[in-house]
Formats: structure tokens, C-alpha cells, sequence
């Protein structure tokens, strides 16, 4: 446990301390993120935000690593091969990421050169490090919703491979989704992290029910990501000082999508990410609608969700806080299930 409170402090402190260094950067270089307008039908009530600092996830991504490292110092830890092939994984989508916030910086216009060939070399990256794990680790190869054998169906490496990728890459796009108010995708994200961190940890205290390869690793990892949400959200929380960016909706959203691959809860992942869920989907209904009608009517007033309740009246933090009750009530439910299905285990075993 000492381990797992050291991994969230130090990349909070780091977290907290870096953001303001990239505040600082930002504002020497003067340059920020850049808005939609009218013209590219993106949201014109948040114009007065262009110029604010971005690519905030850099300081979330190496702090949280860093974090990571620091609970091994003490020793009594292992360095896993599994959260070294998910930093390398986190890695690599957010330098994905990174690419993108630059070019948009640079260009001053808020789509990259890959906006329309993301998805595609995302899965492709998705792809390699999923088999990656599969090849570099004992992870398990079922489908699973609290454990290795719950409901346990063994799927092919090949399925399981690309079933993983799946996973992990509508995560990040998820994320990337939810990334449009201050504070709302590092908040959820936060609670995301904390349910991996109790489930992790849960998972090393009881060995013989989860069969988890390095559970106290994971449950270091995800401490020290929470711990760099925690921190960065100090500067992004409304009115925000910085973004994160792509670098830093991709690299947690990897992180995310891995940490229910490592931990056998790929089905629980939809309800701890609860919230993604509903942005990315919220976006996928307003397409539909809109080919479907011709191009001529829309479900929502404008899509992601969040930015409907805002035309619909809603101070931006009240769409925020509400957003953020609605996740952590889903994440606190996936933990209680979770939990639950503990309990159904020691009570069939104790004879009751």
C-alpha cells in the first residue's frame, strides 16, 4: 500500500509543479490552443478560449511515469514487463498525440495534418501493443467482466488481440471525445484511475480469485496516473489555464483501455468510463441522424453532449460538475459490482 500512496504523491507534486512550467512555456511563446469557429461548425461560445496554453498531457504523462518510478525506489516492488509494455503503449499514443497538438499549434488551426487519418494509424498502433502483451506477458486470453473466469469465454489470440484493440483504441478516442470542457476529461479520468488503483490492489490481496500477472504493479500505475490527473486538474479545472491536448487524451486513454485489458475487467471498462461512453456515442447517434435525414436534422444541438447542455442554456461548470457526479456515480457502481462479485466468491467458499 506504501508503494501505491508514494506512486500517486510524487506524480502529484510532479504533475502540479510541471503543468505551471508548461503555463509558463506557453505564455513566453505565445501560442495556445486553437478554436473552431463558425466555419468549421465548432463551438464559437468557446472563441474567447483561443490562445489558452496546451498540450497540458505531457505533464501528466511524465509525471505519472515518473511516479510510477519513484514507488519502485524503495524497493520490495518488481519493474513488471506488463507496465513497462503499457508506459511504452501510453508512450506511443500520446507522441501520436503530440504530433497532432503541434502541428495545430503551429498552423494555428484546431485539425492536425492526421485529423482524418488518426483512427486509422491509432488502431494500427493499438493493434501492435495489444500483441505485444500478449506475446511479452501470461495476460489472460478470455473476454472477462470482474475476473479471468467471469463469464470467462477463451478467445483466440488472434481475436483476443484485435477484440483488446478494439477496446483500448475506442477508449482513447473516447477521451479525445470528452476533452472539450475545462476540467471534464481529466475529472472522469481521475475516477477512472482510482477504481483501477482499488481494483489492482484488491486483486494482489487475493491472489487465488484474480490470477492477475504483477497486480501491485498495475495498482502503482494507476495511483500515479491518478495522482498526475489530480495535479494537472489544479491548472485545467474551470476557468482553465491549460489543456490537455490530444497528447494527453490519447496517452490516458491508452492507459485506460490497458488497465482493463491487464486486470480481466474489459466489460466493466464501458461503466467505469461511463461518462467517454456517452460522449463518443452522443457523437455517433448525431452522425447517424444527420446522413440518415439527408443532411438536414440533428438529434442534438451540437455534438459532443456536453456542448448541447451548454446551448441549451447550462453554465459551462454546471455541465462539468453534473457531468462529473454522473461518472463517479457509474464508477462507484463498477467498483461495488466488482466488490460484489468478492463477496459471491468468499461466500460460496466459506459454505454459505
Amino acid at each position: 500500500m506504501i508503494a501505491v500512496l508514494i506512486a500517486g504523491a510524487v506524480a502529484m507534486f510532479l504533475s502540479l509543479f510541471g503543468t505551471r512550467g508548461l503555463i509558463a512555456f506557453f505564455d513566453r511563446l505565445g501560442k495556445g490552443q486553437p478554436i473552431l469557429g463558425s466555419e468549421d461548425h465548432g463551438p464559437v461560445h468557446h472563441m474567447k478560449k483561443q490562445g489558452t496554453a496546451t498540450m497540458g498531457g505531457l505533464a501528466i504523462m511524465v509525471s505519472g511515469f515518473f511516479g510510477w518510478l519513484a514507488a519502485h525506489i524503495r524497493g520490495g516492488i518488481a519493474l513488471s514487463d506488463q507496465a513497462m509494455i503499457m508506459w511504452a503503449g501510453c508512450a506511443i499514443l500520446a507522441t501520436m498525440g503530440f504530433l497532432d497538438d503541434y502541428l495545430k499549434v503551429r498552423k494555428s488551426h484546431n485539425r492536425g495534418i492526421f485529423w482524418k487519418k488518426k483512427g486509422f494509424i491509432t488502431f494500427g498502433l493499438v493493434l501492435c501493443i495489444t500483441t505485444w502483451l500478449l506475446l511479452g506477458t501470461g495476460v489472460s486470453e478470455t473476454l472477462s467482466f470482474t475476473r479471468f473466469n467471469f463469464p470467462g469465454w477463451n478467445l483466440s489470440p488472434v481475436l483476443w488481440v484485435v477484440w483488446t484493440a478494439l477496446m483500448v483504441w475506442a477508449t482513447t478516442n473516447a477521451v479525445n471525445v470528452t476533452d472539450g470542457l475545462d476540467g471534464l476529461a481529466a475529472g472522469s479520468a481521475l475516477f477512472g484511475f482510482l477504481a483501477f488503483t482499488v481494483i489492482s490492489y484488491w486483486a494482489f490481496r487475493n491472489p487465488d480469485v484474480y490470477h492477475l500477472v504483477n497486480p501491485l504493479d498495475l495498482a502503482v500505475f494507476s495511483a500515479a496516473m491518478a495522482g498526475a490527473c489530480g495535479g494537472f486538474l489544479w491548472w485545467n479545472a474551470a476557468p482553465a489555464r491549460i489543456f490537455m491536448g490530444d497528447v494527453g487524451a490519447l496517452g490516458i486513454g491508452a492507459a485506460l483501455g490497458l488497465l482493463a485489458v491487464t486486470t480481466n475487467t474489459h466489460m466493466l471498462l464501458p461503466l467505469i468510463c461511463a461518462l467517454n461512453v456517452m460522449e463518443a456515442g452522443s457523437v455517433a447517434v448525431q452522425m447517424t441522424v444527420f446522413k440518415a435525414s439527408g443532411r438536414k436534422k440533428r438529434l442534438f444541438r451540437m455534438s459532443p453532449i456536453h456542448h448541447h447542455f451548454e446551448l441549451l442554456g447550462w453554465p459551462e461548470t454546471t455541465v462539468i460538475i453534473r457531468f462529473w457526479i454522473m461518472s463517479g456515480i457509474c464508477v462507484a457502481i463498477a467498483v461495488g459490482l466488482f466488490i460484489a462479485d468478492f463477496t459471491h466468491i468468499a461466500d460460496n467458499f466459506a459454505g454459505r
